[in-house]
């Protein structure tokens, strides 16, 4: 059993956690207050852009669907007449300076989720350690608001509104704080935020309920056209993910009907051609945040599944109404 795996057992499935790992996170703690310090001793203020600014994150580590709700949250004030753009901070990429991201960016070179972002959205995209260094590129490119893919932890960037994903199967795991459990922040971080997007399951009193769907897979390499992914029904595929939560990517399969061979990389995995060689002709099916890292060898039989969130049209509404009202488009 590998760090992973076993970080994992305890954080969400109740196994003892180690007294060296709870002894380290008064250290983590320290670590946190003194990031902070300098703001709340008024130091250094949180960079304002001059636009609006919102933050979409999470409070543990790992995904909880932050990068499907902030492709679903673009879609929808672009619906309300905002010019919005994304900053992020290309977790992944070996970019070391604030940099735009086109069609053409590597995702070895600003991570895999900006990338997916900037083709799936079109909007513009940049990424950056230095985020409201990026955020000023976007606005060079016409954005009127931005989104951050990630962030509630980042204070140098100021923001208007901030959206709190949670995980609606893993919730909280054991509710501790790193490393002893996965939150990044006290669960008291929550009355903060201004929205709580519950990302499948049922959502708790006060969150909004978010439902991803991917019902289309779609060729890697060759002209075949997307099919429906029940079209798989009693095949036995490989599923590929380098996710947070690969399980529910393979779970998605299997109720499609789908026989699955479960290939689960660490978030973020730079894929190489030999880890889609599984020694068979059977059908590979991945997400599309993976799929960004493979087209470069991507061969007939690759294909993806694009994911897209379902939100109450309530929250863009409320979103919009709170960064001033919708534009005319």
């Amino acid at each position: 059993m590998d760090l992973a795996q076993r970080l994992n057992r305890i954080w969400y499935e109740s196994a003892a956690v180690p007294w060296w790992l709870a002894a380290l996170v008064p250290v983590y703690r320290a670590l946190a207050a003194l990031r902070q310090l300098p703001y709340a001793l008024g130091l250094r203020r949180p960079a304002r852009i001059g636009v609006p600014v919102v933050v979409v994150g999470n409070l543990v580590v790992g995904g909880s669907g932050k990068t499907p709700l902030v492709i679903a949250l673009v879609a929808a004030l672009r619906e309300r007449g905002w010019r919005p753009g994304v900053v992020s901070r290309g977790y992944g990429g070996s970019a070391r300076v604030a940099m735009r991201v086109d069609d053409a960016t590597s995702p070895t070179l600003a991570g895999d989720e900006p990338c997916l972002i900037r083709r799936r959205c079109g909007v513009p995209v940049a990424v950056g350690r230095n985020r409201a260094e990026a955020a000023r590129l976007v606005l060079e490119q016409g954005a009127d608001v931005v989104i951050a893919d990630d962030g509630l932890q980042h204070p140098a960037l100021a923001r208007d509104i901030e959206i709190c994903v949670i995980d609606g199967r893993r919730r909280f795991g054991n509710g501790r704080l790193l490393p002893a459990g996965p939150l990044r922040e006290p669960l008291t971080r929550l009355h903060e935020v201004d929205f709580r997007v519950c990302n499948g399951n049922q959502a708790h009193a006060g969150e909004i309920g978010m439902q991803l769907v991917g019902s289309q897979a779609v060729p890697l390499a060759g002209t075949a056209p997307p099919r429906p992914v029940t079209d798989f029904a009693g095949q036995r595929v490989h599923g590929v993910a380098a996710i947070g939560d690969p399980a529910r990517f393979f779970a998605s399969l299997r109720a499609a009907g789908l026989e699955v061979c479960e290939h689960a990389f660490a978030d973020h995995h730079a894929f190489a051609a030999a880890d889609l060689d599984f020694g068979d002709n059977l059908p590979v099916l991945m997400t599309e945040k993976d799929a960004v890292k493979c087209a470069a060898f991507a061969r007939a039989g690759h294909w993806y599944v694009p994911i897209t969130a379902l939100l109450p049209a309530a929250l863009a509404d409320a979103v919009s109404t709170r960064l001033g009202g919708g534009k005319a488009a």
